[in-house]
């Protein structure tokens, strides 16, 4: 129990860096590919100076290695479409969009993990059905792209926390987020010196108000926000983690309308339909524990 609650204090924190990422996203002025090619080449360098002694490459598995190192460009697409959606749609409505990751969870956990399915999982995932449908309807036809980008972006979130969840086996935190950065990076650059001769040069260099804001995005929101996530998930399930991080909205959307100004454009429906969609996250710990002691 003294470790589950670590973990959940634990990714509490890790959804509040989350939050801040979406606004420091819509300040910075890169592309969304070149912004998460510096992002994760930061969160890289910050982890190597954190681990320093890198003999596990030797004791871990081949086959292994290959699994982390697919995971990690997993993750580098889902943040090129988290900053698209950000940059598409506003961060506000990026990060409803990213709720909908436990609907993903439901299905795709019992299938990756060979688990049966929970009806409690799927009923609470699909409460959150309703409230993305009155978010969408609510925002211009303009948005849309951002909203599938962050759709799109949520079930590539399930996928790569499934399979976290399934693999974090006899290696540390730091270690699977060191080859999961470095991998990601990787994946970016070969994409991005393939696409350069389709779409012409891109603005690698970021602008001098940038870079703050990067080493902010790499070394805090990402190095740290992303290590304690994976410290969260030796404790507590996939589906579970990925429903405190859908209070990722409330923190975001309190920091853009701060910050941002985002509440004034924003039509009164999109909150409705995000308070919908929070109301699940909060409901199912209540539930879960109410039909425990139901069976006990």
């Amino acid at each position: 129990m003294k470790e589950e609650f670590k973990a959940y204090i634990s990714i509490h924190l890790a959804v509040i860096l989350f939050g801040f990422t979406a606004i420091l996203g819509a300040v910075i002025t890169l592309p969304a590919m070149i912004l998460v090619w510096w992002r994760v080449m930061i969160a890289g360098i910050g982890l190597t100076f954190f681990l320093r002694d890198f003999h596990f490459l030797r004791t871990i598995s081949r086959l292994q290695l290959l699994r982390f190192i697919g995971i990690g460009s997993i993750i580098s697409i889902h943040w090129v479409l988290f900053f698209l959606s950000v940059k598409l749609a506003g961060a506000s409505v990026c990060l409803v969009c990213m709720a909908t990751t436990c609907l993903f969870v439901s299905f795709i956990e019992p299938i990756l993990l060979r688990k049966t399915f929970r009806k409690l999982d799927i009923g609470i995932a699909l409460l959150i059905v309703p409230g993305m449908a009155m978010v969408v309807q609510s925002l211009e036809v303009s948005r849309y792209p951002g909203v599938l980008a962050g759709l799109s972006s949520a079930f590539l979130a399930a996928i790569f926390s499934t399979l976290n969840k399934k693999y974090i086996r006899n290696i540390t935190i730091w270690q699977l987020s060191w080859i999961e950065m470095w991998s990601a990076f990787l994946t970016l650059s070969l994409i991005l010196i393939i696409s350069i001769p389709l779409v012409g040069a891109w603005e690698w260099w970021p602008a001098s108000t940038d870079w703050v804001y990067l080493l902010i995005l790499g070394f805090v929101c990402t190095t740290l926000g992303h290590a304690m996530s994976l410290y969260a998930l030796k404790s507590i399930s996939a589906f579970a983690l990925n429903l405190v991080i859908n209070l990722e909205p409330v923190y975001g959307m309190v920091l853009a309308a701060l910050m941002l100004g985002e509440n004034k454009t924003l039509a009164p429906g999109f909150y409705v339909g995000a308070t919908l969609i929070i109301l699940s996250v909060f409901s199912y710990p209540i539930i879960q524990k109410r039909l425990a002691h139901a069976i006990s």
